[in-house]
């Protein structure tokens, strides 16, 4: 029996009376639902409340997501180019945790048309195909139909088309709820949403430094039903300061860690009646304007104390070995909010303060890249930047001399500390050279 359960003007799907059956053999889907209760909304997966412990991960170590403690993560596509959908179900299967798996969808600022109804229809026959493939693994905890599919659009025919594809999951899918992850939140999208694409059963939201700002938007959109936070994390780099130049000023790992547990403890944790799941990003390493703005591990693999921090939310205890410290970094006694300007060939100090929480004794490595000149949005690839070599005196200090690139330019000096037990710190400061 389908139950459907009205809550602030949307439709939600709850496939209770799949939830009370037994989840089935090791081959078979676990049915999930969301079940209104007397104070907000409860996930639940065969038939049990399950709770979230969730990040975003796309090519991070599934076993280390599950040492510390989460059980679900979410995905931007079926297929990410390096693992199948059925690769990335079996690799979670064996660890014990869910994959809520995004079915991507066409963005109309890369070009696609929603009026295009050939297009749309392919579309639609697509994520049939996807949901076909994945619909009994039972690893699968929900159906995301597209990311950030608002972010820079005009068209609102996006949600008729994630309507259809929600109601073609529900006609052939009964055991998996759906959603679509919106670039954040406001009574006007809400708004559209509610009218265009009310068979999705609940909505997932993303939201970096404006996430203090949710409940207010929740508010204001009279929003009453349940949602994922499915991206949430660092400060974004068109949210923070910037140099004069243009340059984001990116904060220190400690900064960012700190962030973290202020915007779970502050905004997540307190709508917990409301959110049924949260998905901090990113673990894993990415280039976004730098290599360390959104990883919650370096380039080379090490953990930085934004795992510690999940690791703590998620088991309610610090891990045995934490991530170095962090206090401040200086680059010619200047920090990364004061425009540092240094001239081509001469050289300057640089330094950075970090200790370690269990003493591990540490270990240092500088380098300067050009300032990225990428303009994308909405995580879009960007290209790594290589560093320049030969700039650097004695680079495995705390304290250094940089001879400034002799090119005029925007650059960014970065540091990581290391412990020597898998951990790292980092931290940058923009600069420009001048003649």
């Amino acid at each position: 029996m389908r139950l459907r359960v009205l809550a602030g003007g949307m439709w939600l799907l709850a496939t209770l009376a799949a939830c009370a059956e037994d989840p089935g053999p090791a081959n078979g889907a676990v049915p999930v639902a969301i079940e209104r209760t007397a104070d907000g909304y409860r996930l639940m997966r065969g038939g049990e409340p399950f709770e979230i412990r969730g990040a975003g991960l796309e090519f991070g170590d599934v076993a280390a997501f599950a040492r510390h403690g989460g059980n679900a993560f979410r995905t931007w596509r079926t297929d990410n180019g390096v693992a199948s959908g059925r690769e990335v179900l079996d690799k979670a299967l064996a660890e014990g945790v869910v994959v809520a798996m995004c079915i991507e969808i066409g963005r109309e600022r890369h070009g696609f048309d929603y009026d295009d109804e050939s297009a749309v229809a392919g579309q639609l026959a697509y994520a049939r195909q996807e949901v076909l493939k994945y619909k009994d693994h039972p690893a699968l905890l929900a159906w995301i139909i597209g990311n950030e599919p608002n972010l820079d659009y005009t068209n609102p025919g996006v949600f008729d088309a994630i309507n259809d594809i929600s109601r073609m999951i529900h006609e052939i899918d009964g055991k998996h709820p759906t959603t679509t992850a919106l670039a954040g939140f406001g009574k006007d999208l809400w708004d559209v949403i509610r009218t265009r694409a009310s068979d999705l059963d609940f909505l997932s939201i993303q939201m970096y430094g404006d996430l203090v700002n949710l409940p207010e938007y929740l508010a204001e959109a009279a929003f009453e039903g349940p949602l994922f936070v499915t991206e949430w994390g660092a400060i974004g780099h068109w949210e923070m300061p910037a140099t004069p130049w243009g340059a984001p000023v990116e904060q220190h790992s400690s900064a960012k860690a700190d962030n973290y547990l202020r915007s779970y403890q502050q905004v997540i944790e307190p709508l917990g009646d409301q959110v049924i799941g949260s998905f901090v990003f990113l673990w894993g390493q990415k280039q976004e304007r730098t290599p360390t703005w959104y990883g919650m591990f370096t380039e080379t693999g090490e953990e930085t104390e934004t795992v510690d921090v999940m690791h703590y939310i998620w088991n309610g205890s610090w891990p045995d070995n934490r991530s170095p410290r962090l206090d401040g970094m200086l680059l010619d006694g200047r920090n990364a909010f004061q425009g540092v300007k240094l001239l081509a060939g001469a050289r300057y100090g640089a330094k950075v303060d970090a200790t370690d929480p269990d003493g591990d004794p540490l270990e240092y490595r500088w380098e300067v890249k050009p300032e990225s000149d990428a303009s994308q949005t909405g995580g879009d690839f960007e290209p790594e930047i290589g560093s320049l070599p030969g700039l650097i005196a004695e680079p495995a200090a705390p304290e250094i001399l940089l001879t400034a690139p002799g090119q005029p330019g925007a650059y960014r000096l970065f540091v990581y500390v290391y412990d020597g037990a898998g951990h790292a710190g980092h931290a940058n400061i923009p600069f420009y050279v001048e003649p």
